[in-house]
């Protein structure tokens, strides 16, 4: 037994000896290799920060050369003229020279911000070239050649035109308009400059050439709500010669609203039940079209603070040049000293298969200076009608 417990024991013993060298090197292969993916990982962290560094330096010279042509374009003169020769040839120069030329006027600008401020021109809302006709024999006005291009960036996913033919009219309100005619472009999709490939005919006589404007919008378009205009061109066709093709370039400016009519609403304060009721009573349109077997209606929306009541309609009327309504509508609002709200009235036009917006009038407590006023006289005159005229805009 003595002799079985001994061999054992050095059998233990030799395989103890074998295991230890077997384990440690294990032991050493896994340091080195740990060591290893940690200079490999130190190595691509110190080439991504080279990387880095490289590409700010390199956007900063970008923005500091971009800086230094707005300024060279603001101090020479608007967007859009023609560039002067010393310009012309500074903008062939090597990078040094242009360094040069910036430092320079650098230095001028500072010279002249004592005198007066240097103020940069906005950026454009883009460009619209189109060619009008018009033909005498036919009492027809042709517009083709619609494309536009410099728009910005949100604006090139899907864009179309609006065309309205307006007429100035004789009244006592002060640029009083009907529109004639009104037509919409096809939707171009994902382009920068769209070229829309339409072309619109408007009956237009020769006594009216000279009291019409054509006002073409340029929209963003979107289905699922609305559409956003983008810019604006007027033209006016009193110099407009028959038989001639007149090809125009104008730059988009910011979109104004027309006089189309007006109507009389009357706003009365109702504090104690916290409402206020709208009461529309009379309104004047201007459109010329044939309005037989037509009918309008009006819809008004209210809006306090950023909440909107559920809006309301009246009853159909047919479209006569003066349309008697005499409706009144309530709508809850909160207290008193919070009462600083917007009214909004849009009349439309309905057909079977369609509407047509006829104009719009807002009232409230931020409005133009009549509107206000309105607004002030029914906080004064509590549970009291006050009647007033407003502008009719599209």
């Amino acid at each position: 037994e003595e002799q079985d417990m001994t061999q054992k024991t050095s059998v233990m013993l030799d395989l103890h000896s074998l295991q230890m060298p077997f384990s440690n090197t294990w032991k050493y292969g896994i340091l080195a290799l740990a060591i290893l993916f940690l200079l490999v990982a130190l190595t691509i962290l110190t080439c991504q920060m080279c990387q880095l560094q490289k590409h700010n330096r390199t956007r900063n010279k970008k923005r500091c050369h971009s800086q230094g042509w707005v300024r060279i374009k603001a101090v020479n003169g608007t967007w859009g003229k023609k560039m002067p020769p010393l310009l012309h040839d500074a903008a062939k120069q090597s990078n040094a020279d242009i360094k040069a030329s910036t430092l320079t006027l650098g230095r001028m600008e500072d010279l002249s911000s004592t005198s007066s401020d240097l103020v940069l021109l906005p950026r454009s809302r883009g460009t619209l070239k189109f060619s009008l006709l018009y033909c005498r024999e036919r009492c027809e006005l042709l517009l083709t050649g619609l494309e536009a291009w410099g728009l910005p960036s949100r604006g090139c996913a899907e864009a179309a035109i609006r065309v309205r033919l307006l007429r100035q009219i004789p009244s006592h309100i002060p640029g009083l308009q009907c529109m004639v005619q009104e037509w919409q472009s096809r939707v171009v999709k994902n382009c920068c400059r769209p070229t829309f490939g339409d072309h619109f005919v408007f009956s237009l006589q020769d006594a009216e050439v000279e009291k019409s404007t054509l006002k073409l919008e340029v929209q963003r378009f979107d289905k699922y709500s609305r559409n956003a205009v983008l810019g604006e061109v007027r033209v006016t066709l009193n110099d407009l010669q028959a038989s001639q093709s007149l090809v125009l370039c104008k730059e988009l400016q910011k979109t104004t609203k027309d006089i189309v009519g007006e109507v009389l609403v009357s706003l009365k304060c109702l504090p104690i039940s916290q409402r206020i009721e709208v009461g529309l009573l009379k309104a004047k349109t201007t459109s010329p079209r044939s309005t037989a077997e037509k009918n309008v209606y009006a819809r008004i929306d209210v809006s306090c603070r950023r909440h909107r009541e559920k809006h309301q309609k009246s009853r159909p009327r047919a479209h006569t040049p003066l349309i008697i309504f005499n409706e009144t509508f309530l709508f809850h609002m909160p207290e008193p000293p919070a009462w600083d709200c917007t009214v909004l009235i849009s009349i439309y036009e309905v057909d079977s298969d369609s509407r047509h917006l006829i104009g719009q009038a807002t009232l409230g407590k931020r409005r133009a200076s009549e509107d206000a006023d309105h607004w002030g006289l029914m906080i004064k005159s509590i549970q009291q009608p006050v009647a007033k005229w407003h502008p009719l805009l599209i």
